[in-house]
């Protein structure tokens, strides 16, 4: 990431710094405010239709949206549970493979939970953009790359957010489950932001078309660039949004 947007951002973090420590309340309507933006967001990603207030119901209120599918129902209750688990786990200074399964359990539990948190033992391939099919690696040489992956993420580091994007891409890249491997990724790069202090910083569903392709450019050439300034965006955007509600004071 350019120095100058780093500067950037970790000015706005600091900003953010001098107006801590919130008051209870003031963290619960934060918390409240960016779960319901995150779950929405990352399940409209996938493929979930749900929309916003009908998250928020099911979420809030745990009510039934008419034709909308159980699962879709779940998908959203599974990944507010998801959240709650990665804020546990960010007072951690080291993170293990079983947290990393733990936490797909959750999103994947009542909707597949025969695979949920555990490592594929498949061949698995998703279609790209252009129609040809990427094929992630091979089953045996999963639990090898989870563990280099654990090693990256509890590498400390002086640029946190390149270093999350970066995280992201190599989860995906790794593809270690075989389903729920986007909700994953997107929730253990948050992981990371929340363990140095940054709020959730969501990948908006207008935006999906743009981090597919950031994505397939990292796994087609190994150039990380367009996803690293992507995430980068929506950092400054999320401390941005964190900064304005706790100044206006509307939360």
């Amino acid at each position: 990431m350019p120095a100058s947007i780093l500067q950037h951002i970790q000015a706005k973090k600091a900003k953010l710094d001098t107006l801590r420590p919130l008051s209870r309340e003031q963290l619960q309507r934060l918390k409240t405010y960016f779960d319901i933006e995150f779950t929405y967001h990352s399940n409209a990603i996938e493929g979930n239709t749900l929309n916003f207030s009908e998250t928020k119901l099911v979420i809030n209120e745990g009510l039934t949206i008419g034709g909308k599918s159980l699962n879709e129902h779940l998908e959203a209750i599974n990944h507010k549970e998801a959240i709650d688990f990665i804020e546990e786990l960010s007072q951690q200074q080291t993170i293990t493979l079983k947290d990393i399964k733990d936490l797909h359990f959750l999103i994947l539990k009542g909707i597949d939970t025969q695979n949920a948190g555990t490592f594929r033992n498949i061949e698995v391939g998703v279609r790209k953009s252009n129609g040809e099919i990427h094929t992630f690696c091979e089953p045996l040489k999963v639990p090898e790359k989870m563990q280099e992956f654990i090693e990256a993420f509890n590498t400390p580091s002086n640029d946190i957010p390149t270093q999350a994007a970066k995280l992201h891409l190599e989860f995906v890249t790794i593809h270690p489950f075989s389903d729920g491997n986007g909700r994953c990724a997107r929730l253990l790069m948050n992981l990371k932001l929340l363990q140095e202090g940054y709020p959730l910083t969501i990948i908006h569903v207008k935006d999906r078309v743009q981090y597919i392709q950031a994505i397939e450019k990292y796994q087609q050439v190994g150039d990380d660039t367009a996803f690293v300034e992507l995430v980068a965006k929506k950092v400054d955007e999320s401390l941005g949004k964190y900064i304005e509600l706790v100044n206006t004071k509307v939360l």
